[in-house]
């Protein structure tokens, strides 16, 4: 089954927010989806090869771009060559998508994220959110595998010198409630689904839905 179908991912602006393969997880699904896409960010990604980029502010350029070709990225290059937010409102981008999906978060690249105050910027048009979990994390120390430890820490009780269980990490994200959906990505081996079905297990008292697989792969279950 499609990732989109298992996730429930609803058209309007979609939020992603997390680590361990959020601008995968956008690429996936805007491929996935019917109708017209919009991917870009309220933070700033490297650019997705291949596809149109619009950085203008005319929702009229930006429809016609849409009929010519269904995925596009929409966002502004910032002096790094990153891409930035678009200069067009979320609410506008709506109006000639289908789907605006939006990485919403930062990560430096490292499996698990807990959340400053000022994080994640989601934007307020989300119908949803989803957060994506590398399951690479799991079994590392606190403090080499998690975006700012010490709110881990103080989320979930861990010192930053204990290995992030799933348990753990699943704790964190329930503290938190940013999300409803979550992805557990690279999982890519038996230790990596067992992995992953702890992670399920731990939100069972929840209405956190859990998927998981391998974006690389291209396979996904859902496990709750």
């Amino acid at each position: 089954m499609e990732l989109f179908r298992i996730l429930g991912i609803k058209p309007g602006v979609s939020g992603i927010i997390g680590s361990g393969g959020k601008s995968t997880l956008l690429r996936t699904l805007g491929e996935e989806l019917p109708g017209r896409v919009i991917l870009c960010t309220t933070t700033h990604i490297m650019p997705f090869p291949g596809l149109e980029l619009y950085t203008g502010v005319s929702v009229e350029e930006l429809s016609e771009l849409l009929a010519e070709h269904r995925l596009v990225c929409g966002g502004r290059r910032s002096p790094e060559g990153k891409l930035i937010a678009p200069g067009l409102s979320m609410e506008a981008m709506a109006r000639v998508a289908d789907y605006v999906l939006v990485e919403a978060d930062g990560s430096r690249r490292l499996p698990i994220k807990a959340h400053a105050s000022h994080e994640p910027v989601i934007p307020p048009e989300s119908g949803q959110v989803v957060c994506v979990v590398g399951a690479s994390g799991f079994g590392r120390r606190v403090e080499e595998t998690v975006h700012r430890p010490e709110v881990f820490c103080r989320l979930t009780g861990a010192k930053p010198e204990e290995p992030v269980t799933p348990t753990l990490a699943a704790r964190a994200i329930a503290w938190e409630g940013l999300a409803r959906q979550v992805f557990v990505n690279q999982v890519d081996s038996q230790s990596d689904w067992a992995g992953a079905g702890e992670f399920a297990r731990a939100l069972e008292k929840t209405e956190i839905c859990v998927a998981a697989g391998s974006l690389q792969k291209r396979i996904y279950r859902r496990l709750k």
